[in-house]
């Protein structure tokens, strides 16, 4: 069982600034990738962005390019996501999610899900 924890989200006015870190309680080898998620009212959950834990390959929706960045540290077994120039349409809450088998990181078949976190974006 991977337990991912969430932390970082808050209320930001349009053009400012929030970091997202997830971290999980397996170690870094044990994962393959992780990704960020959101979820606004009464609207699918989309994808965000998506890292490889070893090779470090990053994927984005075309929404968040030259926006966002992920990242992550492998000694502490946690990603990040940078959010810059944020929108009112960003406010959504924010999953991180964690696949120990090869997937395709940018569709929804994670294993592990965290418990998510509110972005509020004020216009």
């Amino acid at each position: 069982q991977v337990q991912l924890v969430e932390s970082g989200g808050g209320l930001v006015q349009a053009g400012g600034s929030l970091r997202l870190s997830c971290a999980a309680s397996e170690r870094t080898f044990s994962n393959l990738g992780m990704g960020w998620f959101r979820q606004a009212p009464g609207k699918d959950r989309e994808f965000v962005a998506a890292i490889s834990w070893i090779g470090g390959s990053k994927y984005y929706a075309d929404s968040v390019k030259g926006r966002f960045t992920i990242s992550r540290d492998n000694a502490k077994n946690t990603v990040y996501l940078q959010m810059d120039s944020l929108k009112p349409e960003d406010t959504a809450v924010y999953y991180c999610a964690a696949s120990r088998v090869m997937i395709n990181l940018r569709s929804q078949k994670y294993e592990y899900w965290g418990q998510g976190t509110q972005v509020t974006v004020s216009s």
